[in-house]
């Protein structure tokens, strides 16, 4: 008998992580089929191939038996030999295609955000508050739903905990919904090492989520925004909040496939039991701005990688030879691939959500 946790994050893989890596395929065949680059394969699946499902324009679309997302295959990637490849393109056509996987995983991360937010979505509301704590010196109490954070609307606990650190040692002013009634309280976060990240935050609050809310299209396309601006901005700051100690190892360590689905199919148990798909699409937004981004970073192998390559011929005037740079990209897949199999292993031996 399968743990429910296995199950669950198996759901999660299928029905939230693969058409993610789909949608990041897609955005860069669509990218190349824009420029007229030829596209020689678009496969769903992982090699090896299982089927050819049919061909049109000269682009095979194929199903394959490793059922991880998608890949798509451009003629001439590395070889600016192949007429209407991809590396016998313009500098700025390769940069479009390269870049278009991740900017269709942004495209859809507010997308998904914005219809939770036009389905509905829980309010986050104060939960426990420490004694001495500057939520309790500034007039917090349990209960309070918070709406907005010096103006911005709270649209997560991501926006107060974005805010906060912005503002540390400073006056914050909370718009809160106390008893049917708005009223604006002044609180001083405190600085890291001022207090012990392992038991409290610097506000020394417990947070949870309050009544559901419904917004307007209109303000949902604004909070979509906000949201993937503070994702972007939590990731871009990880490091620093990691040496500050406003977060554990734990919390910053880095997951495999394995841990994504582990977390993806727990946000598909959140809504199933609670009838809502706030959690799925919230989470189905996070996963693909993480996508999008990692695949950005200036690695060899990545799209980020190979952005660098281009960006290096535009400065240098000339190209690095292919040769060299294909090496350079071998040598980087080998290097992930590795790391992929660490991961993997310490997502099986230490799971982030354990197993029953």
């Amino acid at each position: 008998m399968f743990d429910s946790n296995i199950l669950w994050a198996i759901g999660g893989f299928l029905i939230i992580l693969t058409p993610i890596v789909l949608i990041h395929e897609f955005g860069h065949f669509a990218a190349a089929k824009l420029v007229k680059v030829q596209v020689e394969e678009f496969g769903f699946g992982l090699p090896p191939r299982a089927v050819k499902l049919f061909e049109r324009n000269g682009t095979i679309y194929s199903l394959n038996w490793i059922p991880v997302g998608g890949f798509v295959r451009p003629a001439g990637e590395d070889n600016p030999g192949v007429p209407g490849g991809l590396a016998a393109a313009s500098k700025k056509a390769r940069l479009f295609v390269l870049a278009a996987g991740s900017g269709m995983n942004f495209i859809t991360a507010i997308f998904f955000f914005w219809l939770a937010l036009v389905l509905g979505a829980p309010a986050v509301q104060v939960g426990d508050v420490n004694p001495g704590s500057p939520a309790a010196v500034g007039g917090l109490q349990s209960g309070d739903v918070l709406l907005e954070v010096e103006g911005r609307m709270v649209m997560s606990a991501g926006t107060l905990i974005n805010a906060v650190a912005e503002r540390a040692g400073t006056e914050i002013d909370l718009l809160i919904l106390r008893g049917g009634q708005e009223q604006t309280v002044t609180v001083i976060p405190r600085r890291a090492g001022e207090y012990d990240a392992a038991i409290e935050g610097p506000l020394g609050i417990g947070l949870g989520e309050g009544p559901r809310i419904g917004r307007n299209p209109i303000e949902a396309l604004v909070g979509s925004g906000q949201f993937m601006w503070e994702y972007i901005s939590l990731y871009a700051r990880l490091p620093s909040m990691l040496i500050n100690g406003e977060i554990t190892p734990q919390e910053a360590r880095p997951v495999s496939i394995v841990g994504i689905s582990q977390i993806a199919g727990e946000a598909a148990e959140s809504s199933a039991s609670g009838r809502t798909l706030y959690p799925i699409l919230t989470m189905a937004s996070f996963i693909s701005i993480a996508l999008g981004l990692t695949n950005l970073l200036p690695i060899p192998a990545l799209d980020g990688g190979r952005i660098l390559f281009v960006l290096i011929e535009a400065v240098r005037g000339r190209r690095i030879e292919p040769e060299r740079e294909g090496m350079v990209h071998v040598i980087g897949m080998l290097v992930l691939l590795a790391l992929m199999f660490v991961l993997i292993v310490q997502d099986i031996i230490n799971p982030i959500i354990p197993i029953q």
